[in-house]
């Protein structure tokens, strides 16, 4: 054990729970397949695929169409990763061995998880409560202080769903020496986006993932910004990164984008609906979304046997309470199927029942 740094001794791997059996609604994923005829297109491709060969270590067919769908203006450039996890530990991995990360809490736990494995200084600064907003200026006076290298902001933020007011990540991508980088993998349930002002500012740069489209088994997540920002993550970024399946099968989901368009509305118009019945169950407050999952509070000290209860019943959501401070009696749903919905529903107002 001596030969692994102490940074790494200290840290828990990340858990992924065992969905066998369950309806999952743990892990925001689009509960839609594909239609039969979409689904022989797509092995119509991949029988040209040479697997004995390696893939376009590019991948320029499939950066062209990203290119293409996310209108990125001349000038800047795409780099593609091994889901957004992936872009994340490049970025990390750039950076110098004393450099300060910045993010808020709770957000995506890669961003301290990647910056801890690599022996970094991770600033967490807590949102606010009830609403989980910005808590602007403790955030102005961290960049002030610390002088982060980069700062992740999730847009809308994970596990929370809201979005953060536009205005002050403005605010933060101007104070900010380093580079911002906003974290938009839930951006087709938001129709929001810093794609557009891609341009106004140096030190922006967006990242997205093709993961909650529905693509999740493709694990490919990607990071558009500046050219002269993008060469130099090349250089980190391991040869031959998205394998030849991904590349095709991507870029032939992408170009159907009505088929997941037409999913989202789905998804999005599910939300509503149980967004309404949760907010009429007694004892559970609800906190708005704009990404595929809803994020709930019960009565207290009775998120886990909640949690249980509803698992018990075949239905697997995500318990966030025993990350503590603002999640604390929290728990996590991701938006699926009506009928998934549905029996979600009725676990918990069983497991509500239960406890009285």
């Amino acid at each position: 054990m001596n030969i692994f740094r102490k940074e790494v001794l200290a840290m828990s791997a990340y858990k992924v729970a065992d969905a066998r059996g369950y309806i999952k609604l743990d892990a925001m994923e689009n509960p839609y397949i594909w239609p039969d005829d979409i689904k022989e297109g797509w092995l119509a491709q991949l029988k040209s695929c040479e697997l004995n060969r390696y893939p376009d270590p590019e991948a320029k067919q499939l950066t062209q169409t990203i290119r293409e769908q996310n209108k990125i203006p001349a000038g800047f450039e795409v780099l593609l990763g091994n889901g957004s996890d992936e872009i994340i530990q490049i970025l990390l991995m750039a950076l110098p061995a004393d450099a300060s990360v910045l993010s808020v809490q709770p957000s995506f736990v890669m961003y301290q998880q990647i910056s801890n494995s690599l022996g970094l200084s991770y600033l967490g600064i807590p949102l606010l409560d009830d609403s989980f907003e910005l808590d602007l200026p403790a955030i102005l006076a961290a960049i002030t202080a610390h002088q982060p290298a980069i700062i992740f902001l999730a847009y809308p933020n994970n596990p929370t769903g809201n979005l953060f007011d536009a205005e002050a990540i403005r605010q933060i991508i101007t104070a900010a020496n380093g580079l911002v980088i906003i974290d938009e993998a839930y951006a087709p349930f938001a129709d929001v986006s810093f794609m557009d002002e891609l341009t106004q500012y140096e030190n922006l740069l967006v990242m997205r993932t093709v993961s909650k489209l529905g693509l999740a088994g493709l694990r490919l997540g990607y990071l558009v910004g500046s050219a002269d920002i993008i060469e130099q993550l090349h250089k980190v970024r391991l040869p031959y990164n998205i394998n030849i399946l991904t590349q095709i099968s991507t870029d032939f989901a992408l170009t159907h984008h009505a088929l997941f368009d037409g999913q989202t509305q789905k998804i999005c118009t599910e939300r509503a609906s149980v967004y309404e019945q949760l907010g009429n169950m007694k004892g559970i407050t609800t906190y708005p979304s704009a990404a595929n999952f809803i994020l709930f509070r019960t009565p207290e000290n009775c998120a886990t046997d909640i949690f249980t209860t509803i698992k018990q019943q075949g239905v697997l959501i995500k318990n966030m309470s025993p990350q503590g401070g603002l999640l604390a009696n929290c728990l996590r749903v991701t938006i699926g199927k009506p009928d998934e919905n549905e029996a979600f529903l009725a676990a918990l107002s069983h497991a509500l029942a239960i406890l009285g």
